[in-house]
């Protein structure tokens, strides 16, 4: 009798944890969904609501790093013309651990189809992105075609940074 007890009480906490890790999941799909609708949008102040004050911003340009507020001036220029960018999920894969949670998705952008990539926190009870890398998917084939393209910018950036 004690086994199946015993038995019980481990379903039930296997249980209670995968209801937990979907709750999870289906609040940062929410925040991700509310954070892209929000720069279609162009609401700076929601947009910015679902990142943590530290949070990092990763361009498609290699020059593209931000931390915390810098991206925000950045980027207010475009959210004041009330024209920011218009991301639209089409994938999406979420992964939960604890007090963070990391996601890959791919997106349909003006610029073609895009892969993000990003870290979550929960904050409060609340999950806000920490960390966003954006990246334009260039297919196998493209490759040669593209690093020829950006040759010569790849070689200046690099000169600069070894230096």
């Amino acid at each position: 009798m004690k086994s199946k007890t015993f038995f019980f009480a481990l379903f039930l906490i296997g249980f209670q944890a995968l209801s937990a890790q979907e709750r999870a999941q289906s609040q940062i799909e929410i925040v991700l969904n509310d954070w892209h609708k929000a720069a279609g949008e162009a609401n700076f102040d929601a947009y910015f609501g679902l990142m943590t004050s530290d949070a990092v911003f990763i361009g498609t340009d290699a020059t593209e790093y931000w931390e915390g507020n810098a991206f925000k001036t950045f980027a207010k220029p475009y959210f004041d013309r009330g024209k920011a960018w218009n991301f639209t999920p089409l994938e999406r894969h979420v992964y939960v651990n604890e007090n963070r949670a990391w996601f890959d998705e791919l997106l349909e952008t003006q610029m073609g189809i895009c892969r993000g990539s990003g870290v979550l926190k929960l904050e409060n009870g609340a999950w806000k992105i920490a960390h966003y890398v954006l990246s334009i998917a260039v297919p196998n084939e493209n490759v040669t075609e593209l690093t020829a393209l950006k040759k010569d910018f790849d070689n200046q950036l690099i000169e600069k940074l070894k230096n």
